[in-house]
């Protein structure tokens, strides 16, 4: 790094900490679903990272929706939910269980569902600071 990268101050600003209990519900909501923020312009000033948590109850889908121009990634927490989306005009289905990660691509439709009796909770991060949620009517 040159000189000039400490000159605007942003070398020098402090880490933030958002604890569990603090994750906010004041985000882009899709039915069937609960999204909790933890990253965000909002809550710790950050430019281009959006990070958070999503809930899904025992035996509830989500409704279809995608992120806009947002690249999204995913790690299960825990659970076993399945993400699904449309291939060809056919659903596929992706099982997932706890440890694992999906990549979403930006405006691909898709919906998480939730077969079992646990609550199925994953991390979501997005390449924009932005809670970019576009619900639809279906998966094409």
């Amino acid at each position: 790094m040159t000189d000039d990268a400490h000159d605007d101050g942003a070398w020098h600003r402090p880490l933030r900490h958002v604890r569990a209990a603090d994750l906010s519900g004041d985000t882009g909501q899709t039915g069937g679903m609960t999204r909790r923020e933890a990253v965000s312009e909002r809550t710790v000033g950050s430019q281009r990272l959006w990070m958070g948590q999503t809930h899904v109850a025992p035996r509830t889908s989500s409704g279809d929706h995608h992120h806009g121009d947002s690249e999204t990634a995913i790690h299960v927490l825990r659970g076993r939910p399945v993400f699904v989306f449309a291939r060809d005009g056919e659903e596929v289905r992706l099982a997932t269980e706890p440890g694992d990660y999906v990549f979403v691509p930006p405006f691909t439709p898709h919906r998480e569902e939730n077969p079992t009796d646990e609550e199925a909770v994953v991390v979501i991060a997005r390449s924009s600071q932005e809670a970019i949620v576009v619900n639809l009517p279906g998966l094409t």
